[in-house]
């Protein structure tokens, strides 16, 4: 497990280091923590490409962070993770030589049964949030180990840390519960994040992969950006009593965005919100300790492989010598 620095104090959310000639992918950018990810990457002077499957609202978060950054270099790729068989046109779809860095952070949510599939077949939480992730990483290493220094960055959930995954029924069929589906395809991010770094070290990559999560991010105490978010006054005060707890989406997007810029961070880390990982400004964190069970995350990765038929790490070649921290 890697070790938990202390975050550096001089770390500013409000105050982004610049990123000129950058580029960085957020999937889902089009609405919640993705479009202020995006929003805020896009103050760096980075290009930020929203990836979306629905073209008319990645059209109206454009505009959104247009209005918000004076010169934004933002732009959208139409992106389907609950279809892995279009994910390596899409990553053509790109027409970049790099990317600097990915934050996976497109999710599905459902809150009542039925249980829903993919067209692939697989359980529409797990196949979008997991899978397809899984999935489009393998399409878009060489880009990554194309950059000085890419960086996958996944975006789990805190509802994911009193979750264990069923290894016999990934896809929810014997007991099929939507909260807790999808708690547990947040989790199969997680531990693929962390793998993912394992694996990339021991190919020798440059590239590094890093675990965040938002805390509690509620709608209600996240600032309008209409027409993407516009919280009504009954949403507001709802949510004001838990603001001494948790907070809103915008400063859910705060660890992400540190992961993508801040060259202190480490591969295999996880950064969350820093008062109770519930609210605050990032910090490092120690690994969940389901999250360290190795043996979970190489079976969840050889099914993942099954299920997808692809490896990401295989895109990068013959292994090299391994890299050190």
């Amino acid at each position: 497990m890697p070790a938990v620095p202390s975050a550096p104090p001089s770390w500013d959310v409000h105050r982004l280091p610049r990123a000129e000639g950058r580029l960085f992918l957020v999937t889902g950018g089009n609405a919640g923590i993705g479009y202020f990810t995006a929003e805020q990457l896009a103050t760096t002077g980075a290009t930020v490409v929203l990836g979306s499957r629905n073209p008319a609202r990645a059209t109206v978060a454009l505009d959104a962070v247009r209005s918000r950054v004076p010169g934004a270099r933002v732009r959208a790729l139409r992106l389907d993770l609950a279809d892995p068989a279009s994910l390596g046109g899409a990553a053509d779809a790109l027409g970049a030589e790099r990317l600097d860095a990915v934050v996976l952070n497109a999710g599905v949510a459902l809150d009542d049964p039925p249980r829903e599939e993919t067209g692939a077949g697989h359980e529409l939480m797990f196949g979008t949030n997991h899978l397809g992730h899984f999935a489009l990483t393998r399409w878009l290493l060489p880009l990554l180990s194309a950059a000085p220094a890419g960086r996958v960055v996944t975006v789990g959930s805190f509802a994911a840390k009193t979750e264990r995954l069923d290894l016999d029924d990934l896809q929810s069929r014997t007991d099929y519960r939507p909260k807790r589906t999808y708690g547990r395809s947040k989790l199969a991010q997680m531990y693929f994040g962390l793998e993912l770094d394992r694996r990339l070290r021991a190919a020798g990559s440059p590239v590094t992969s890093v675990v965040v999560h938002p805390g509690g991010a509620l709608d209600g105490l996240t600032p309008a950006r209409p027409p993407v978010h516009e919280p009504g006054p009954g949403s507001r005060l709802g949510a004001a009593p838990a603001a001494v707890l948790v907070q809103g989406k915008h400063a859910g997007a705060w660890p992400a965005v540190r992961a993508v810029l801040d060259p202190a961070v480490r591969g295999g880390q996880l950064w969350g919100p820093r008062v109770f990982g519930l609210r605050g400004r990032p910090r490092p964190e120690p690994v969940w300790s389901h999250l360290t069970d190795t043996a979970v995350a190489a079976r969840l990765w050889a099914a993942s492989v099954r299920l997808t038929g692809v490896d990401p790490v295989t895109a990068l070649g013959p292994a090299r010598p391994a890299r050190h921290p």
